[in-house]
């Protein structure tokens, strides 16, 4: 488990449904070079082993760590912060997005989402930090 050498843009995805890991990683793979973790808890000590994305993809709602406070992990460590996230969640609520956007995650889609929708916010959010 890792990222390679390679040169395409590396994409962590933190996402416990086996149904989504394969969407997303279906449509992602493609342009992107993609790693995916069931847990937040797994994604921080895959992060702690050396692998740095160029962009998290989190489940809202992830076992034993939310991605939420996975998001409040990455800002307090010097080396995780300046990782844009996007919140992938089947809450709709206002408040939720609001409380994500505002604790740190660079956008939030709600699902069901068109693939084709994530993808182009992914190269939104990659073009911004020029990768």
């Amino acid at each position: 488990m890792g990222f390679s050498d390679t040169a395409q843009a590396k994409i962590l995805v933190i996402e416990d449904d086996n149904y989504m890991q394969l969407i997303l990683k279906k449509f992602l793979s493609k342009a992107y070079e993609i790693e995916i973790c069931p847990t937040a808890l797994d994604a921080l000590s895959f992060l702690q082993n050396g692998n740095i994305p160029d962009l998290v993809i989190s489940d809202l709602n992830t076992p034993n760590l939310s991605g939420l406070d996975f998001i409040k992990q990455i800002q307090s460590s010097d080396f995780f912060k300046s990782i844009p996230v996007i919140i992938v969640s089947g809450e709709d609520s206002s408040e939720v997005r609001v409380r994500c956007l505002n604790t740190g995650a660079d956008d939030f889609i709600v699902k069901p989402f068109n693939p084709a929708e994530l993808e182009a916010r992914v190269r939104v959010i990659l073009r911004r930090i020029g990768k």
